[in-house]
């Protein structure tokens, strides 16, 4: 049974050191032979916010006044997913698109927050973002016309989308709206289509004269929908069937009624982060961590010995296994982000002083080392589990109703003060087991007391 206490602490500095290692192979920055490492540890790089990354800061007032309270969330949701697929057009990697709503106001303060991390054009994304969506319908190409062929890497010939469809006069002006529906029948989800006056009578032309081909629905140049017409529709209603999730149709109901914007927006502020601002950034961080980190572990070791160094050890495996998650989430760090990972290491500290204090009562009523030990985190834990909780009761509604920097600064400090728990409650208590194990010799015993006792 003894021996198990010593496998279970060696597994747990395994667990700690396999995810600092995997933080270093997937790290250009700390790994010199990164560009020769495993394409796994290459899908797993930091992401960075905006602050620290250098780009794009805008913020658009959304005009709810015309839109009922019940329509509003889903009427942002469009206009979000609108504003994203035209940020997917700058090739940002990572950019940020999110809705900020005031929900105790009826009808309340509507904002749409985008960040374009590497984009210094600011003047350029408020002009691509602020446009019109384009949404088309099209018909094919008539038979005989000509079509672009095109070679892909492989020598193999294919025809270019594009040219197997032509423009209609029949585009989202003239949709009135897009609803979800079920087939009665099948139960299958539908789409529902209905124009004003003039996109019906367009309609009914158009599929008047394609009975039995393809009519291609266009988005911001893209085609989201290739329905086939079976008959001529009149009454300026129609409906797209092709064996969609209800998902997927819901979300093409978002894409259709998002081709003309849903609300009216309009710029509020615009802000451009150099790249060498948030260098900096990132370099002031990493400095306070390093810091940081080495204070509290000169702390420790001065003023507990080896049970210090125990809890050093037990941070390290804490700090590996925070910063593995970030990648693998994966979690968009911040300035204010790294400030809560930071003080995530001060509450992972504070349990280990509180056990470590108990454990000095216990040893000072006569105790052994390992009854000592035993009684000091049962006795501890209650202190533990009531601060870490509050801070995580903060950090939930930090970020619950916290800005977007503010989000970031609660989830880290969220996941530290969980991970914490771990590293506090199970290895540092692991650890500690080993040595009274091992610690029947005197030096060890002497290191033992010398710290925890004195």
């Amino acid at each position: 049974m003894q021996w198990k206490k010593i496998i279970l602490a060696v597994f747990v500095l395994v667990l700690g050191a396999g995810a600092a290692f995997f933080v270093y192979q997937s790290e250009p920055k700390l790994n010199k032979n990164f560009e020769s490492a495993y394409s796994f540890f290459k899908k797993f790089p930091f992401r960075l916010g905006l602050d620290l990354s250098g780009g794009s800061h805008l913020v658009y007032q959304a005009d709810v006044s015309a839109v009922s309270d019940g329509e509003v969330s889903e009427s942002m949701e469009a206009l979000r997913d609108v504003i994203e697929r035209r940020v997917n057009l700058f090739g940002v990697s990572e950019p940020v698109v999110q809705v900020q709503s005031s929900s105790f106001v009826s009808g309340g303060d509507e904002k749409l927050i985008v960040d374009l991390p590497g984009v210094t054009d600011v003047e350029k994304a408020t002009t691509m973002i602020g446009q019109t969506p384009l949404l088309q319908f099209k018909i094919q190409t008539p038979e005989g016309a000509s079509q672009e062929v095109q070679v892909d890497e492989n020598g193999q010939a294919f025809l270019d989308l594009s040219s197997q469809f032509i423009d209609t006069n029949l585009t989202g002006r003239y949709l009135k709206k897009a609803v979800l529906e079920f087939n009665p029948n099948t139960r299958e989800p539908v789409v529902g289509l209905q124009f004003d006056e003039t996109g019906a009578e367009l309609f009914a032309q158009i599929t008047k004269d394609n009975v039995g081909k393809m009519v291609a629905i266009y988005l911001d140049g893209a085609p989201i929908s290739t329905p086939v017409v079976n008959e001529e529709i009149t009454g300026g209603q129609a409906s797209i069937s092709g064996n969609f999730t209800p998902e997927e149709a819901r979300t093409l109901v978002r894409r259709l009624n998002s081709g003309a914007l849903p609300v009216p927006i309009s710029l509020l502020s615009k802000q451009t982060i150099g790249a060498v601002l948030g260098e900096s950034a990132v370099n002031a961080g990493v400095k306070a961590a390093i810091f940081g980190f080495l204070l509290v572990a000169f702390f420790l070791i001065f003023w507990y010995r080896l049970p210090g160094l125990v809890a050093v050890f037990s941070l390290l495996v804490f700090i590996s296994i925070m910063l593995s998650l970030f990648k693998l989430i994966p979690i968009t760090l911040t300035a204010a982000g790294i400030a809560g990972f930071i003080i995530s290491i001060g509450i992972a500290v504070d349990a280990n002083v509180l056990i470590f204090e108990r454990i000095k009562e216990e040893l000072r009523s006569g105790l052994g080392i390992t009854d000592a030990v035993s009684l000091g985190f049962s006795r501890a834990w209650l202190s533990i589990r009531d601060s870490n909780f509050s801070s995580l009761i903060t950090a939930l509604i930090l970020f619950w109703f916290g800005t977007s920097l503010i989000k970031g600064f609660a989830l880290t400090l969220g996941m530290g003060v969980l991970v914490s728990m771990f590293s506090a409650i199970v290895a540092t208590r692991i650890f500690l087991r080993a040595i009274g194990f091992v610690g029947k010799g005197k030096v060890a015993r002497f290191l033992f007391n010398s710290g925890i006792s004195k």
